[in-house]
């Protein structure tokens, strides 16, 4: 589909040619109609996280010059050969990461860091279960979980990405079948305390039994709701464990918020990436010509890690 060029850049605004677009299951609502962009944003564009080289800055721009290279998250458009942002929401591409395996970094880990850390407050020596573990949000979770000392539990449907997961560092991985428990497995591998946090990317079938495995005042981050929304619920669970149940979502945040966002990222997480803690998990690069492929691919729910546009 051809589109034309965003308009010259101004202020504190900068034009990035893209290398690389994280595709994401908010892309795929989006294309079904189910998952409207923010007003404003380019509605037949999806795409919230890119990364490539700075084509054009605004006259205020001091922070970055032509041919930096960047990455960051949008609320739409990044699945272009051009996409504009703003300054103060782009981050510098970390030494030692290519602009393609940088692609693939910026909706997994923010998001990921996000909700247990900046958000939940995750603490070292804590336990966090992490459904849907072999998406990209599950993976980054648990390489940062293990960065910070945490103790990462997965779950899966698949038992062949089972033994994957466990090969890429969960201590422990569950793999959940029709009727949705996993709570007796919780406690058997927590000795009965509960894991301390709860990563959801899942929702609706597995709300009750993530409430089950929670220990006393943990929490829970709901980020995705790929299994649907509507969920029964005996809100004793949530009385008598006093546990922290708590949504969040990175598109519709306020510019000062995705601001501070990159900041605290820029600070705490991109210098592991430079020493090699921390790696993007990339499933497949599909080139730009081959988008419905790679929705498909994305919706056939094989990949383990991320799913790739490249745009070079």
């Amino acid at each position: 589909m051809e589109m034309p060029e965003p308009s010259l850049p101004v202020g504190s605004e900068i034009i990035v040619r893209v290398a690389s677009a994280g595709l994401n299951r908010a892309d795929v609502l989006q294309r079904k109609g189910l998952y409207p962009p923010p007003t404003g944003v380019p509605d037949r564009i999806p795409g919230l996280e890119f990364s490539g080289r700075v084509s054009a800055i605004g006259e205020t721009v001091t922070d970055f010059k032509q041919g930096d290279e960047v990455f960051g998250i949008v609320a739409g458009g990044a699945q272009a050969e051009f996409v504009k942002t703003s300054s103060a929401e782009l981050m510098r591409v970390p030494k030692g990461l290519g602009l393609t395996e940088a692609g693939a970094v910026p909706e997994a880990f923010i998001t990921a860091f996000d909700a247990l850390f900046s958000q939940a407050k995750a603490s070292r020596g804590s336990s966090v279960l992490i459904h849907a573990a072999a998406s990209g949000v599950g993976l980054a979770a648990m390489q940062l979980a293990r960065a910070f000392e945490l103790k990462p539990i997965g779950t899966t449907r698949s038992i062949e990405k089972a033994t994957a997961l466990k090969a890429l560092g969960f201590e422990h991985i569950i793999i959940v079948d029709d009727s949705n428990q996993f709570s007796n497995r919780i406690s058997e591998i927590t000795q009965g305390h509960g894991v301390n946090f709860i990563l959801d990317l899942v929702g609706a079938p597995y709300l009750e039994e993530s409430i089950k495995s929670l220990s006393l005042n943990g929490t829970m981050m709901m980020v995705g709701l790929t299994g649907g929304r509507v969920a029964k619920l005996d809100l004793g669970l949530i009385l008598n464990k006093r546990v922290t149940l708590k949504g969040t979502v990175l598109r519709s945040r306020t510019p000062e918020e995705k601001s501070l966002l990159a900041q605290t990222f820029m600070k705490d997480v991109a210098p592991l990436f430079s020493s090699g803690v921390l790696k993007p998990n990339i499933d497949r690069v599909f080139s730009y010509g081959e988008i419905a492929e790679a929705h498909r691919y994305l919706e056939s729910n094989s990949n383990i890690g991320k799913v790739l546009l490249n745009f070079e």
